[in-house]
């Protein structure tokens, strides 16, 4: 980032806040939720492929098979991309596209798929932003045992460095694994996600595998280029107790815990929070010192994927359910199976979710409080809607615009507040596949018919390019 300071041009005529110069506009996407193509090039089946064809597990049956044809369809979203304004686009690569066995030979038709994708952004003038993670493991490391077991750090490591050797050249920003608390505990212990297991025990492992193969990740790339910028992509929330009730001060502190401190204090600081460990005892969960000297390698960013608050309550009553699928009814919570998820009473998106824009400041002024010194960025913050198009294609969807504006104007204050937040990416570029809710919640600024994959801006995508246009937000709000 170019100037930390920040402007407020409130007084000019339809101004508003200004960011930093050198602030970094993007959006975001994932393999899965957009590329399509499950079969073609040599491309392996990944535990997203098995759990979407399981009956029961996503909304409607739905798949990514064809998703929105963005594997056949990226000239014309980088064009989008360029038209908006982007200057940033974060995108992850498949790793069953790229290694299919999840071991061994690369597929190089794979690889050549996010070659010409780069060279493309790049044409256009926007800075490529690879995750290596997002959630698609290759169906034959699940079958050797998936996350839970140590090896599939190392072969992340191996596959890691194979797509930065193809691309580190032209690739300078990198994210190695993208919330690893969904990944570990939604696939593994409550089995709302692929691979869909219920292990409590084997979950605990599979986080911490994650962030080992983050560490492997990271030596491996850096030892190739050591110029690039490595991190991870975190999913944080504010958390905050229903009442002033022990039990509900300590559920928060239960969550907080294995939501947030799970994943940043390893990450930042190179050891487990002691209350988590405890909290998580009776699973056996005891990871090597050696493997957080890994997992705490120096980073260069760190991304923060915010979307909403948790108000937990830890005393007895009616569980409300946290909205991670459809389907739900399993705790992820591993050990605190007990806690609670309870409204506040605020607004919600399509998704159910809580909207909180102070729950964003309040996460980014933390970090930056709490943990040693490092660039931030908001690599996912967007809303979900069940959205219909106007009978001339129009989206009008005033609700995303005054959640991103919100958001936003959070982000702003946290800068005003000394956070070194350096760039934001919304989620997503484009409707997609959502995971286990399939196609029936829409978080994209462009407006994807399913059927005909007609691409249509929506009135937040408009809305945004301007906002990157101007560098900073219109005046109110």
């Amino acid at each position: 980032m170019e100037s930390s300071a920040v402007q407020d041009d409130a007084g000019a005529r339809g101004a508003g806040p200004r960011f930093p110069t050198g602030f970094r506009w993007g959006a975001a996407t994932a393999a899965y939720q957009i590329e399509g193509a499950a079969a073609e090039d040599g491309r392996g089946p990944s535990i997203w492929d098995t759990f979407a064809r399981t009956p029961g597990k996503v909304l409607g049956g739905d798949t990514g098979d064809v998703a929105v044809d963005h594997y056949h369809r990226y000239p014309e979203d980088v064009a989008l991309m360029r038209d908006l304004g982007l200057s940033s686009y974060r995108f992850s690569i498949s790793w069953p596209r790229v290694q299919p066995a999840g071991a061994g030979a690369v597929n190089e038709r794979g690889l050549d798929f996010y070659r010409r994708l780069v060279d493309a952004l790049l044409e256009a003038g926007i800075e490529p932003w690879p995750t290596l993670y997002h959630w698609d493991l290759p169906q034959p490391l699940e079958d050797a045992g998936g996350w839970p077991e140590r090896d599939t750090a190392h072969r992340f490591a191996d596959y890691a460095g194979l797509v930065h050797e193809a691309i580190g050249d032209r690739v300078r920003h990198w994210t190695t694994v993208n919330e690893p608390w969904c990944a570990a505990f939604l696939g593994y212990a409550s089995g709302d996600h692929a691979p869909g297991r219920l292990d409590p025990s084997g979950s605990l492992l599979a986080a911490h595998h994650l962030m080992l193969g983050h560490g492997l990740a990271v030596q491996a790339m850096r030892a190739r280029h050591p110029g690039n910028l490595f991190g991870a992509a975190v999913n944080l929330y504010a958390v905050s107790p229903a009442t002033d009730d022990p039990a509900d001060v300590d559920a928060a502190r239960r969550i907080d815990g294995m939501q947030n401190r799970l994943f940043l204090d390893p990450l930042l600081l190179g050891r487990y929070p002691e209350d988590v460990l405890a909290d998580t005892a009776r699973h056996g969960f005891e990871p090597a010192a050696a493997d957080l000297a890994v997992i705490n390698q120096p980073i260069d960013q760190l991304g923060i994927n915010y979307y909403t608050r948790h108000t937990v309550a830890g005393t007895p009553g009616e569980a409300a359910q946290t909205a991670s699928g459809p389907f739900a009814v399993h705790s992820p919570w591993v050990g605190s199976e007990h806690v609670r998820f309870v409204s506040a009473g605020r607004p919600t998106t399509g998704m159910g979710w809580e909207i909180d824009e102070g729950g964003l400041h309040e996460v980014l002024t933390r970090v930056h409080r709490e943990y040693p010194a490092v660039p931030l960025y908001i690599t996912e913050n967007g809303a979900g809607y069940d959205e219909t198009p106007d009978g001339d294609g129009t989206v009008h969807d005033a609700g995303r615009i005054a959640y991103i504006d919100a958001h936003l104007r959070a982000c702003h204050a946290a800068i005003a507040d000394g956070v070194p937040l350096a760039g934001y990416f919304t989620w997503s570029l484009l409707d997609n596949f959502e995971w286990a809710w399939g196609y029936s919640k829409r978080f994209g600024l462009v407006h994807v018919d399913y059927a005909t994959q007609r691409r249509t801006l929506k009135d937040s995508a408009r809305w945004y390019s301007d906002v990157i246009r101007r560098g900073g937000l219109p005046g109110g709000g």
